[in-house]
């Protein structure tokens, strides 16, 4: 299975994803530069973390005009698997990949701790290997992660069963003391309605080896790969 990882100026997460594909799960994968014109040969595809052009503007509002995002877009809405983290959940919902928006966190202050998520839905290519309810810790970094939608947009994603990850406590109960940044019904990471693009604020790459203390950000690499396995077997 064949990953790419876009680079846009003001990424800085795209080496921890290109070291967790490459190193840690053990699969090729090279870096997409953001004035590529094609994604030809990828099976999935990562937009990383960091900060995309600055964030001028908004988060994501720039590098969603990027060259490489025509045929990134064309590539997910012929159901390539597209992984959005952090600045690239931002980048999803800017260039309308997903519904929503990635507003300041309600503290308006940076965060950058572990949360715990817990996986509301284990039947999509990136949570697989999950069981429904599990409890996952990965973390956070993020100035923007404060995600919103109207109310229609809400129903529709929950009825769908597009949230995937809901920040909770270690236990698993859902409160406002787990929520770290305001978003609404404490989410953490949504899919599209056919279940190939995920955007997630948490960055499950920093958390994918034992040198870093924890391994649950493979469960969503492992899942990937397990997908593209049956699918092609």
């Amino acid at each position: 299975m064949k990953f790419g990882v876009v680079v846009f100026p003001g990424s800085n997460c795209d080496a921890d994803c290109l070291h967790a594909i490459k190193v840690v799960t053990g699969q090729p994968v090279e870096y997409i530069w953001h004035k590529s014109g094609s994604v030809d040969g990828f099976d999935c595809i990562v937009l990383p973390g960091g900060f995309s052009y600055g964030d001028y503007l908004r988060c994501g509002a720039v590098a969603r005009f990027s060259p490489v995002m025509t045929p990134v877009i064309d590539f997910a809405q012929r159901g390539g698997l597209l992984l959005g983290i952090c600045n690239g959940f931002q980048i999803l919902t800017e260039a309308g990949l997903l519904p929503g928006a990635l507003h300041r966190n309600k503290n308006l202050q940076f965060l950058c701790h572990d949360t715990h998520l817990r996986i509301e839905n284990n039947q999509t290519p990136f949570t697989s290997l999950a069981t429904a309810g599990q409890v996952i810790r990965v973390p956070i970094a993020h100035g923007e992660g404060n995600y919103y939608a109207d109310t229609a947009t809400i129903q529709q994603l929950e009825e769908n069963k597009q949230v995937l990850f809901r920040y909770c406590d270690p236990q698993g109960e859902i409160t406002p003391a787990a929520n770290p940044n305001g978003s609404v019904n404490n989410i953490a990471g949504i899919c599209n309605r056919q279940g190939n693009v995920l955007g997630m604020m948490p960055h499950p790459e920093r958390c994918a080896e034992d040198i870093l203390g924890n391994t649950n950000g493979q469960l969503i690499f492992q899942s990937l790969l397990q997908q593209w396995q049956r699918r092609c077997g």
